[in-house]
């Protein structure tokens, strides 16, 4: 499906919130922490903007896609026993994120939660932009607001044995 951006501002103004009311319904602002033993660290962050959609509504994924002029769809099997498999629109670029993305939301507020886990997500993209988790501290900062995005889920970084070591060694200090 060709799509082009509206000419006039009436359009624009409905597809935009279009946009932001969809992926108020269909979309995640997330960040993983994963080991990476080639950082000095060995912690790598990944942050991402992703609306999922099933196969048959691509045409939505692909507006999205072509408004922002960035990020790529993506086809994720199914082993849950349903029969459509799911699309996942996702920007993973820190720049395409910082300049597409995060000015979008922020003129285009979310209705949901979801607004929240938008603010979380650019602070941290700010903590990275200023470079702080090159560091023990920052990426501590970065663990903690990951835990209270999302699901909730416990860090594996807060919780690792190398974290618990280098916590103890700072307040023995």
């Amino acid at each position: 499906m060709a799509y082009t951006k509206p000419d006039n501002q009436q359009e624009r103004l409905e597809i935009e919130g279009w946009i932001a009311g969809f992926v108020d319904g269909e979309g995640c602002f997330s960040v993983s922490m994963i080991r990476n033993s080639t950082t000095k660290l060995g912690w790598q962050l990944f942050p991402e903007f992703v609306v999922t959609q099933g196969e048959k509504s691509r045409a939505a994924l692909e507006i999205i896609e072509n408004y922002f002029e960035c990020g790529s769809i993506y086809l994720n099997r199914r082993s849950d026993g349903h029969r459509e498999q799911l699309l996942r629109y996702c920007v993973r670029s820190a720049d395409d994120l910082r300049i597409r993305i995060v000015p979008f939301f922020t003129l285009h507020i979310l209705r949901t939660a979801k607004q929240q886990d938008f603010e979380k997500f650019v602070a941290i993209l700010q903590l990275m932009e200023e470079k702080r988790h090159y560091t023990f501290e920052g990426l501590q900062d970065v663990a903690h607001i990951i835990q209270s995005m999302n699901r909730k889920v416990p860090s594996r970084f807060l919780k690792s044995s190398e974290t618990t070591r280098q916590t103890s060694e700072k307040t023995k200090i």
